[in-house]
């Protein structure tokens, strides 16, 4: 694989090594810590999918139970996990997505990175109140665990719209991904 390839030139382009990418701007980029800065961004990327796939599919489990106690647990460890690995990606990935946008050479207006970021701030418009509904509804299985009562009404809604809400937060983590990899030509303006 040529180096530009897997340094990552912008595609459709002539292909040129990192240092001329970066020679346009006038700086040398080190192509290690371009290596670096690129495998930060894709395990960030990574996290953000897997850990929100995985939280899905425990806190779907564990709600198909009933059991307050189980509920209670898996929404406990739902809550530190999304606050450990999600939101650590969520800091990571754009300070690793501009760092490698202008060491490769590409500018910020590119259209497949105003999508992205679009669809990055869609994300997170879902993601910020699902993790108060994730807290919400710990502390509402808790109470219902420790009174020996089943998951009350406020919980199970508290669980719907946390359900709606992964649709367009998951599908939009996808899209982002695909742009990411294929950065089709999209016109900005």
């Amino acid at each position: 694989m040529p180096a530009a390839c897997a340094l990552g030139a912008p595609r459709g382009r002539p292909r040129v090594a990192a240092r001329e990418a970066a020679g346009r701007m006038g700086e040398a980029v080190d192509p290690l810590l371009l290596l670096v800065v690129r495998w930060l961004h894709v395990l960030g990327a990574t996290v953000l999918l897997g850990t929100g796939a995985g939280i899905a599919f425990f806190m779907v489990m564990a709600h198909r139970t009933g059991d307050a106690r189980l509920v209670a647990h898996t929404a406990s460890v739902v809550v530190v996990a999304d606050w450990v690995f999600t939101a650590s990606a969520v800091v990571l990935q754009p300070i690793t997505g501009v760092m490698l946008a202008l060491a490769i050479g590409w500018p910020l207006t590119e259209g497949w990175i105003l999508l992205s970021l679009a669809l990055y701030a869609l994300t997170g418009a879902f993601w910020l109140p699902v993790v108060w509904m994730q807290h919400r509804m710990r502390d509402l299985a808790r109470s219902a665990a420790r009174a020996g009562e089943p998951l009350p009404e406020a919980y199970h809604r508290l669980y719907r719209a946390w359900f709606l809400c992964g649709f367009p937060a998951f599908l939009a983590v996808l899209g982002v991904i695909w742009l990411m990899t294929a950065k089709p030509r999209i016109l900005a303006w």
